[in-house]
C-alpha cells in the first residue's frame, strides 16, 4: 500500500470532498457528484481514475452492491488528522495574536492609569479585560488513548483551554469525527448563558450512546469560558494622592485606602460588584460614600467606567478620591480615556 507522501492536492481534494459528501448524505459517492466540486474543474473521468488510486491506495472503500465509494478508516484518519492540523495553525496563530495584544494592552493600561492619577490628582486603577458573554469559536476532540480524549476549546477573545477527559468507551475514529461535527454544528457562536437544557438534551439525545462523554465536554467547554475571568490583571497609580486631602488621611483612613488598592483580591472584588450592578455596558457610575462596595472606600467616591474592546473584551476604570472631587472634570477625562482606548485597539482590527 501506497505511503501518504503519494497523495498530491488533486488526490487531497478529491478525498475531502468525499468524505464531506458521505458525511453530509450517507451514501457512497460517485464521480459525477465529485465533479461539481467548482473547484475541481475535471472530467468525470479523471476523477474516476483518481477515485481508483484512492481506493488501491486504502483510502476508500466501493460497497458491492454500489458504483459509489465510501471513506475507509485510513481515509478518515487521514481527514481528521488533516482537520487537527488546520486548527493547531489556527490556535498557533490565535496565540500569536494575543500575546502581541495583551502586551500592548498591559503597557497602554498602566500608562492611562499614571495619566488618571497625574490629570485628576486622585487614585486611579484600571483592570485589565476579562471575557463577557463569551462565545465558542471551536472544540476539537482527539483520541489519545483507549479511553483518553484530549479536548481542546477556543473561545472568543481566543483563550485556549486543552483538558484531558477519561471515557468509559473506546471510540472508532469516525466516531471521534462524527462528535467533533456535532459538537461545532450545535455549539459554535454560542455563550454559555445561551447553552440551555434543550440544546444539551437535544445534544445528548443526537450523540445518542457517546451522551456521558458530550457531558464531559460540555463541563470543560464551561471551565474554559469562566478561565478568562479568574485571573483579573488590575493597574493602580496615584495612591499618595490620598495624603493630599485631608479627610482621607486622617486617622487610618489613609493607610486602609492604600491598602486596599495595593490588594488585588479587594479590588478584584470591587470590580465584580461595580460589573454585576451596571445599568450599561460602558456607562460611567458614580459611588459616594456609603454606595461603595467595599468598605475601607466609604469615606471617598469613586468613579468607575467599563471600556469595550470588542470580542467580548470589557474592563473596568475606576477614580477614587474625597467626596467633594471635580467630577465635571473627572467624567470628561474618562469619556476621553474610552475614547482612546476605542481608538487604540477596536480601529486597528476594522
Amino acid at each position: 500500500m501506497s505511503s501518504d507522501t503519494c497523495l498530491d492536492d488533486r488526490k487531497v481534494t478529491i478525498l475531502k470532498a468525499i468524505i464531506k459528501t458521505y458525511l453530509e448524505t450517507g451514501e457512497p459517492v460517485g464521480s459525477r457528484t465529485i465533479s461539481k466540486y467548482s473547484e475541481l474543474k475535471l472530467s468525470s473521468a479523471t476523477i474516476r481514475n483518481e477515485m481508483s488510486d484512492l481506493e488501491e491506495m486504502g483510502y476508500i472503500l466501493q460497497p458491492h452492491t454500489s458504483a459509489g465509494r465510501i471513506p475507509s478508516d485510513k481515509g478518515y484518519r487521514f481527514y481528521v488528522d488533516q482537520i487537527m492540523q488546520e486548527k493547531d495553525n489556527e490556535v498557533t496563530e490565535f496565540k500569536e495574536m494575543m500575546v502581541q495584544k495583551v502586551d500592548k494592552l498591559e503597557l497602554v493600561l498602566k500608562k492611562m492609569a499614571q495619566a488618571l492619577a497625574s490629570n485628576t490628582n486622585y487614585a486611579a486603577m484600571i483592570s485589565g479585560p476579562s471575557y463577557h458573554k463569551t462565545k465558542i469559536k471551536f472544540i476539537q476532540l482527539s483520541k489519545l488513548e483507549k479511553t483518553k480524549l484530549l479536548v481542546v476549546v477556543v473561545v472568543e477573545g481566543n483563550i485556549i483551554r486543552n483538558a484531558m477527559i477519561d471515557i468509559n468507551e473506546e471510540l472508532r475514529d469516525e466516531q471521534v469525527l462524527n462528535l467533533n461535527i456535532l459538537l461545532n454544528s450545535s455549539l459554535n457562536g454560542l455563550t454559555i448563558e445561551e447553552i440551555n437544557l434543550d440544546i444539551i438534551s437535544r445534544l445528548k439525545s443526537d450523540a445518542g450512546i457517546h451522551s456521558q462523554v458530550v457531558e464531559l465536554v460540555l463541563n470543560e467547554v464551561a471551565t474554559a469560558i469562566r478561565a478568562g475571568e479568574e485571573d483579573l490583571q488590575i493597574y493602580t497609580s496615584g495612591a499618595t494622592n490620598i495624603f493630599k486631602y485631608p479627610e482621607l488621611s486622617e486617622g487610618d483612613k489613609a493607610s486602609q485606602l492604600i491598602s486596599t488598592l495595593e490588594h488585588k483580591e479587594l479590588l478584584q472584588e470591587f470590580v465584580s460588584e461595580v460589573n454585576a450592578g451596571a445599568e450599561e455596558e460602558s456607562g460611567i457610575q458614580v459611588y459616594i460614600g456609603d454606595e461603595s462596595p467595599v468598605q475601607s472606600m466609604k469615606d471617598c467616591s469613586v468613579v468607575t467606567a467599563n471600556y469595550d474592546l470588542g470580542g467580548g473584551l470589557r474592563g473596568t476604570i475606576g477614580i477614587i478620591g474625597p467626596k467633594r472631587m471635580d467630577y465635571e472634570k473627572v467624567l470628561g477625562t474618562l469619556r476621553n480615556l474610552m475614547s482612546q482606548l476605542d481608538t487604540a485597539f477596536k480601529k486597528d482590527e476594522r
